[in-house]
């Protein structure tokens, strides 16, 4: 005799399709529970896989609330890129501060472009700002001691930067005007291979590359006067070198991420604070 009750997952049933009015029957499907659930779960799997892969690789999952449609990661990546600039602005403005300090105080100057190629400011960081403080002011009371007593240059008489003679560092017109916070320079524009010359007697204390800036040059003279020229195709100097007034030192470009045409950059330095070159050169 067989089982009374046979188990109820492999119990065969049978699912048939018959037409209604015939009643002939067009296919027949037989399955048991185990089946059935099986099928159920590979279905119910396959539309969720399918749902998923809807949303994930076609625009439909901007629709899901919350989620960062294509503005939104624009803005974020160029917000990123304006950080980015901003900070290496920030390293760029804080090295080119340490490298015034170190010619102010005899010391020798630093490799911007290779610190700059590393974006590290470790050189910052190994001193406290209790011990800048201390150094500006002691190198304050020494300049100040300096030109009280009139010992500093060796008796040299100095005069102030509206009494000296400048030479023009190049031939041209001036596309971008001087702003102390936002633009500390002029934009001259010159044709293509136009030579910069030096504006005056001086000694070359930078020579090198910035991602921003391009080929730029430093130039330290006398009376707390420092000259730059940037965006240049080559430099002709390097540091070291000693200049005098209209000695080439650069050749005209369009090198720098910061650069839109061949021009010159020119900044006007006097004892630290950034000058309009218009107001002494005759461009």
């Amino acid at each position: 005799m067989g089982r009374k009750n046979p188990d109820e997952w492999s119990r065969p049933y049978r699912l048939s399709i018959m037409d209604d009015s015939t009643h002939v029957r067009i296919r027949s499907y037989r399955f048991t529970k185990t089946i059935a659930v099986i099928i159920a779960v590979t279905a119910v799997v396959t539309v969720s896989i399918l749902f998923w892969c809807l949303l994930a690789l076609t625009p439909l999952r901007t629709t899901i609330p919350g989620y960062p449609d294509a503005n939104s990661k624009r803005e974020a990546v160029v917000n990123a890129i304006k950080i980015d600039s901003l900070e290496s602005s920030i390293t760029r403005w804080e090295l080119y501060a340490e490298n015034l300090s170190r010619v102010l105080d005899g010391k020798e100057t630093l490799e911007l472009d290779s610190i700059i190629k590393g974006n590290s400011t470790r050189y910052l960081q190994a001193k406290s700002m209790e011990a800048l403080q201390k150094q500006d002011s002691i190198m304050r009371e020494t300049v100040r001691a300096e030109e009280q007593f009139g010992v500093s240059g060796e008796g040299e008489r100095r005069l102030p930067i509206t009494g000296m003679h400048f030479f023009p560092p190049i031939k041209g017109v001036v596309s971008q005007g001087f702003d102390k916070i936002l633009h500390p320079g002029l934009d001259l524009t010159a044709p293509a291979n136009s030579v910069v010359y030096a504006v005056l007697d001086g000694t070359v204390i930078f020579a090198g590359w910035s991602e921003e800036t391009g080929y730029t040059m430093l130039i330290q003279h006398d009376a707390d006067i420092i000259s730059t020229y940037s965006h240049n195709q080559k430099l002709l100097l390097k540091p070291g070198d000693k200049v005098t007034a209209g000695t080439p030192v650069a050749i005209v470009g369009n090198t720098g991420s910061t650069s839109y045409g061949d021009h010159l950059h020119f900044e006007l330095w006097y004892k630290g604070e950034a000058q309009d070159p218009a107001k002494y050169i005759s461009f």
